[in-house]
């Protein structure tokens, strides 16, 4: 955990931070959920079978990859993470949070040199990544929308691919099975661009 100095009153403000991705150079794919769980044993990089990979499995087995486990993914070249490092008091969040949030996860991306795809798993993510283009190039990457209305047009900037989607990591994951399918469209799109 890492201390956070910022006065967000809707997170509980600690940080989380994933250990060191031994082969950072590996990864070509980044896949940002919305907010940590409320329990850290939920947590993708968590022992046992957090809910996180599990929810996250749904979608990959589905479309033929049968991972089980977080290194699974960094196996294949894909790391998961959040927008939001600390755990929400409630179900929203107001956009100074997320903002804030964005400077810590802006700093967590810059480890990773060769990333193709970007998934905006929720609103959170895709709000955080237009913070983060925003401050580096003066313009968003995604336009405001609703995520079904844009998520089928094509996102690039600096070689980099962006795929406004649904997040896969919350309790009600599950719950719109349309939300599912369309999560589920979007990754299998973004699987393509790097295997």
């Amino acid at each position: 955990m890492i201390k956070c100095d910022k006065n967000c009153l809707d997170v509980e403000t600690k940080k989380y931070f994933q250990g060191n991705v031994p082969n950072q150079d590996a990864i070509k794919m980044i896949m940002v959920s919305e907010s940590l769980p409320v329990d850290l044993y939920n947590y993708f990089d968590a022992k046992g079978t957090p809910q996180f990979i599990t929810n996250t499995n749904i979608i990959f087995n589905s479309i033929g990859f049968s991972f089980k486990t977080y290194s699974d993914y960094l196996d294949h070249g894909i790391y998961l993470t959040t927008a939001i490092k600390c755990t929400k008091k409630s179900y929203l969040v107001s956009a100074k949070t997320i903002e804030n949030c964005s400077i810590w996860l802006e700093k967590e991306l810059t480890d990773f040199k060769n990333i193709k795809v970007i998934l905006l798993m929720g609103d959170f993510a895709i709000k955080s990544v237009n913070y983060i283009w925003k401050r580096r190039y003066n313009t968003r990457i995604i336009p405001s929308g609703s995520t079904y209305k844009i998520r089928k047009e094509i996102f690039e900037s600096n070689g980099i691919r962006f795929f406004p989607s649904y997040t896969q990591t919350g309790d009600s994951f599950g719950l719109e099975k349309s939300k599912v399918e369309m999560s589920t469209e979007d990754v299998k799109k973004a699987m393509k661009l790097i295997i």
